[in-house]
C-alpha cells in the first residue's frame, strides 16, 4: 500500500511539471506575436506620417489658401543695381630688372690673377673687373714683334740690293731679270712686314681678352671668384659675377595659354608686392610670342617705378584686367541657383492683395569675379533680389521681408 502511494505521488508530480512547461511556452509565443504586431503598426504609422507630410507639401504649393500656406518664410532682400563690372586674372609673379648682366670672359676661361670688384660694389660700364692669366698671349706678342724685326732687317737689305741693282742697270750693267728679281724681293718682304704687323695686333687683342670688363652700370650682386680660380662666367652653382641694374624694374609672370586672346599689350595691371607693402598700377609692356612647352603658358611683363625697397626675384601678385562692362547688373554669385535646364534667382513680387511672394526668375550669367557675377539677362535695376533664405523657398511661396 505504501509503495502504491509513492508511485501515485510521482505520477502527479510529472503531470504537474508538464502542465507548467506548456503554459510557459504558450505565454512566450503570445509575447512574440504581440511584439511583431506592434512593430508592424509602428512601421505603418511611419509610412503614413511620411505620406501625410508629402501630401501637405504638395497641397501647400497647389493651394495658396490652405492652412499650411499661412507659414510665411522670412527672407532678406536687396534692390538690384547697376555698376561697372571688372574681371581680373590673378597670377603670381616676381620682380625683375631690365638690365642684369652675367659676366663671362670674352675668350677662353682662364686663371684669375687679380680681382678688382667686391660684392655690393657699384660698378660702371667698361670698368675692369678681373685680370686673367695672359702669359701665353704676352709670349705671342713678343714672338710677333721679333718676327717683325727680322723682316724689317731683311727688307732693309733687300732695298739696298735693289737700289744697287737699279744703279747698275741705269749704267748698262747687269740684266733686267736681276733688277726685276731684286724688286720682287723687296715687295715680298714689304708684304711680310705688313702681315707681321697684323699678327702683332692680333696677339695684342688676344692679350686684352685676359681683361674682364663690366658691360652695364649697376651693383655687383654676386662675386663668387677668387685669385687662382678659373673664371668661366657660368658654372653649375650659378654665375661667378652678376651685375644688377635696378634703374629699370619690371614684374614678370607666366599666363596660362587659355587667356591668350584676353590679354594684350597695354592691358591694365594692378601689382601688389606684399613683402614691401607696395601697390602699383601699370600695364602690360611685353608679351612673349611663343607658348612654353612645359608650363603651357606665355610670359608677360609690366614695368614698375624704381624703388629702393624692391629687389629682383621678390614675389609679386598681378591682377590683369581682361574684361570690363559699364553699367552692368551685378549680384552676389551665391544667390544664383541651378536646376536641370537653367540658372535662376528668386525675387520678391507684390500681389494685388498686398502680400509678398517669391518669384523664380531665369537668368543668363556673364563673367564671375570674387563674390559677384554679371547678369546678362533676366534681371533689371530695381528688382528686389532675395539674398537670404532663398535656399528653402519655392516659386509662389508667401514671404516676409527684411529690407537691407
Amino acid at each position: 500500500m505504501k509503495k502504491l502511494t509513492q508511485i501515485s505521488i510521482a505520477l502527479f508530480t510529472t503531470v504537474l511539471i508538464a502542465s507548467c512547461g506548456g503554459s510557459k511556452k504558450d505565454d512566450a509565443a503570445g509575447i512574440n506575436d504581440k511584439k511583431a504586431a506592434l512593430e508592424k503598426l509602428k512601421s505603418d504609422r511611419t509610412k503614413t506620417d511620411e505620406e501625410i507630410k508629402k501630401l501637405q507639401a504638395e497641397l501647400e504649393k497647389l493651394d495658396s489658401n490652405s492652412a499650411n500656406a499661412s507659414k510665411i518664410k522670412l527672407v532678406a532682400v536687396a534692390p538690384v543695381t547697376t555698376q561697372d563690372f571688372k574681371h581680373y586674372i590673378d597670377l603670381q609673379g616676381h620682380v625683375d630688372a631690365e638690365n642684369i648682366s652675367y659676366i663671362s670672359p670674352r675668350g677662353m676661361p682662364g686663371q684669375v690673377k687679380a680681382v678688382y670688384v667686391q660684392q655690393g660694389q657699384y660698378v660702371k660700364k667698361g670698368q675692369l673687373l678681373l685680370k686673367l692669366d695672359d702669359a701665353i698671349a704676352q709670349q705671342q706678342v713678343i714672338g710677333a714683334r721679333q718676327q717683325q724685326e727680322g723682316i724689317k732687317t731683311q727688307l732693309a737689305f733687300a732695298k739696298n740690293l735693289y737700289q744697287r741693282q737699279k744703279n747698275l742697270w741705269e749704267q748698262g750693267i747687269g740684266t733686267e731679270v736681276q733688277l726685276i728679281t731684286a724688286k720682287t724681293n723687296v715687295e715680298g718682304l714689304e708684304d711680310q712686314l705688313k702681315s707681321a704687323g697684323e699678327q702683332i695686333k692680333l696677339a695684342q687683342e688676344q692679350m686684352k681678352l685676359s681683361n674682364v670688363y663690366n658691360d652695364v652700370n649697376g651693383v655687383a650682386d654676386i662675386v663668387a671668384i677668387r685669385v687662382g680660380e678659373t673664371f668661366q662666367g657660368m658654372t653649375q652653382a650659378g654665375p661667378q659675377i652678376k651685375i644688377v641694374n635696378t634703374s629699370n624694374l619690371k614684374v614678370v609672370t607666366n599666363i596660362p595659354e587659355n587667356y591668350l586672346t584676353r590679354v594684350k599689350k597695354g592691358s591694365l595691371v594692378e601689382i601688389n608686392i606684399p613683402d614691401a607693402n607696395k601697390k602699383v598700377t601699370s600695364s602690360i609692356s611685353l608679351i612673349s610670342q611663343s607658348i612654353d612647352a612645359t608650363s603651357r603658358g606665355f610670359v608677360a611683363e609690366a614695368k614698375i617705378p624704381v624703388d629702393a625697397a624692391l629687389k629682383p626675384n621678390q614675389s609679386a601678385i598681378m591682377r590683369i584686367l581682361d574684361y570690363a562692362a559699364a553699367n552692368a547688373v551685378v549680384i552676389p554669385v551665391n544667390t544664383v541657383q541651378s536646376d536641370e535646364t537653367t540658372k535662376y534667382v528668386y525675387v520678391l513680387t507684390k500681389l494685388s492683395n498686398g502680400k509678398s511672394v517669391a518669384k523664380k526668375i531665369a537668368v543668363v550669367i556673364g563673367e564671375v569675379y570674387g563674390n559677384n557675377v554679371e547678369i546678362k539677362a533676366g534681371l533689371k535695376a530695381g528688382d528686389q533680389l532675395i539674398t537670404e533664405g532663398y535656399q528653402n523657398i519655392y516659386d509662389g511661396q508667401l514671404i516676409s521681408t527684411s529690407i537691407l
